[in-house]
């Protein structure tokens, strides 16, 4: 007969069977309980994905909520913002080929003017900003190429606008230089552009450039302005191909910036305002009547270009956050500046503008932290209105702007959330693996060839641009 162990003076079976030792009872005990919650955690953390907080419920939309769906996480200033996945991927995988100044013979006058007098610090500052910006943070980026072979995308750097605004170049000179730089990019003309970035940053989008309905409407544009069709016979901006991009604010949100670090909603003096140049406009003109009816509500001053009438940059910033509601109505074309400064001054921003697009729609809920008024209705009936939002309502909706803010400041997409990490994203759902194009065409063993039968690899500059002679008469007039 087998013999029982002592231990702790009982009788034990050498089989292991009886009582556990006090050790192995801890033991048991400690994986019990780790079982027990990890199974309770998994269970658990499906259902607290599908609980949105105040950050993210009324921001995203419901699209995009995150319930049931993976998310790649961006980081913001407070809190956390996730970008959905379908459309997008999981992560961002771009390479984009930035074209430098002297490697085509014309691109520098797109840059610098005729005698390359006008210097990229002249450009950089006011609303039409982004188009140096965005060149100068590409060239930073880390989805920046070398290899034209590997590239997703080809960014080709114009300051037209702010070369215009200096007169470096004249309408006809812009048209010229651009079908300069086209004839010497044959990787424009292997998709037609497709893959080609421009970036267009003021009202009048692409129109600055007088041939682009035949040589650039394939391209992708990133532009502020949507839809115009006002003072055009067309427009410009096409929704499944360009990209609109927030406009650019010249002050950084800092708590030592005084004039712009916000003001408790219980001190700020009016309802709502609207400090800007009336240059006829008739919303404008409505905002300065109804400001003269209730100037105790509404700051909406006449403003001029200069004198007395001018506001300094300090002075502006000062007023524009001394009211709860910053009152955003269209200018010379849709989109407005004022619409994104508000973010930074922490007023809830009214848009009086009916045809306004606005960036990452596919993302961002504007419902939850602005408000968008029918322009025809800019009367008492909006001051009504406005008077009646209780204060914890708007404090709701500045904690979902002031999350979401850094999505309007170009900043380096390695900082996380910045313009240039949405407009990385937004590029990255355009990404195509073939660019077909009816110049070109491929054969059985997938080599490709342009419409003179010429292996792309053989062509050499200058490469002519693909249009008919009755056009080319038609632009050179």
């Amino acid at each position: 007969m087998q013999k029982a162990t002592m231990w702790n003076g009982k009788p034990r079976n050498s089989s292991g069977a009886g009582f556990c030792r006090p050790l192995e009872f801890v033991v048991a005990t400690v994986l019990v309980i780790i079982t027990y919650s990890c199974t309770r955690f998994a269970l658990e953390v499906p259902k607290q994905a599908c609980r949105c907080d105040l950050s993210s419920r009324d921001v995203l939309s419901k699209e995009s909520s995150g319930c049931g769906e993976d998310h790649r996480e961006v980081n913001f200033f407070w809190g956390g913002f996730r970008w959905p996945e379908r459309g997008y991927g999981s992560r961002l995988n771009l390479q984009i080929y930035i074209y430098d100044v002297d490697e085509i013979d014309g691109l520098r006058e797109l840059l610098s003017g005729r005698d390359h007098s006008i210097a990229s610090s002249a450009c950089v500052r006011g609303q039409w900003g982004t188009q140096v910006k965005i060149h100068k943070l590409l060239m930073k980026s880390r989805y920046r190429t070398l290899d034209k072979s590997r590239a997703n995308f080809f960014f080709v750097p114009v300051y037209v606008k702010c070369v215009r605004i200096f007169g470096g170049l004249n309408e006809k000179e812009v048209n010229e230089h651009f079908l300069k730089i086209l004839r010497q990019m044959p990787y424009f003309h292997r998709s037609g552009g497709r893959d080609h970035i421009f970036v267009f940053p003021s009202g009048a989008g692409a129109h600055l450039v007088k041939g682009w309905p035949n040589f650039l409407n394939r391209s992708i544009f990133l532009t502020p302005e949507g839809d115009r069709t006002d003072k055009k016979a067309f427009s410009s901006f096409n929704t499944w191909k360009d990209i609109i991009i927030p406009g650019n604010v010249d002050i950084i949100n800092h708590p030592s910036n005084s004039a712009t670090s916000p003001l408790p909603l219980s001190k700020r003096k009016y309802v709502a305002n609207y400090l800007g140049r009336a240059q006829g406009k008739k919303g404008r003109l409505q905002l300065i009547e109804l400001a003269k009816q209730f100037p105790a509500e509404l700051d909406a001053p006449e403003l001029a270009f200069q004198g007395s009438a001018k506001l300094g940059r300090i002075e502006y910033y000062n007023r524009l956050r001394n009211a709860k509601f910053c009152l955003a109505p269209r200018g010379e074309s849709s989109w407005t500046l004022r619409f994104y400064e508000a973010f930074f001054v922490e007023c809830v921003p009214v848009i009086l503008s009916d045809e306004i697009e606005l960036p990452y729609q596919n993302v961002l809920d504007y419902s939850g932290f602005s408000i968008k008024w029918p322009s025809s209705r800019t009367n008492e009936e909006l001051l009504r209105y406005l008077r009646s939002i209780p204060e914890f309502e708007i404090e709701r909706m500045l904690v979902l702007g002031r999350n979401i803010r850094c999505l309007f400041t170009y900043a380096p997409d390695s900082e996380g959330c910045t313009a240039m990490t949405g407009i990385l994203w937004e590029l990255q759902r355009k990404v195509r693996a073939f660019h077909q194009y009816h110049h070109t065409f491929w054969l059985h063993n997938a080599s490709i060839v342009n419409r003179d039968l010429a292996k792309f690899h053989e062509w050499s500059p200058p490469f002519p641009v693909p249009y008919s002679n009755e056009l080319k008469m038609t632009l050179n007039n």
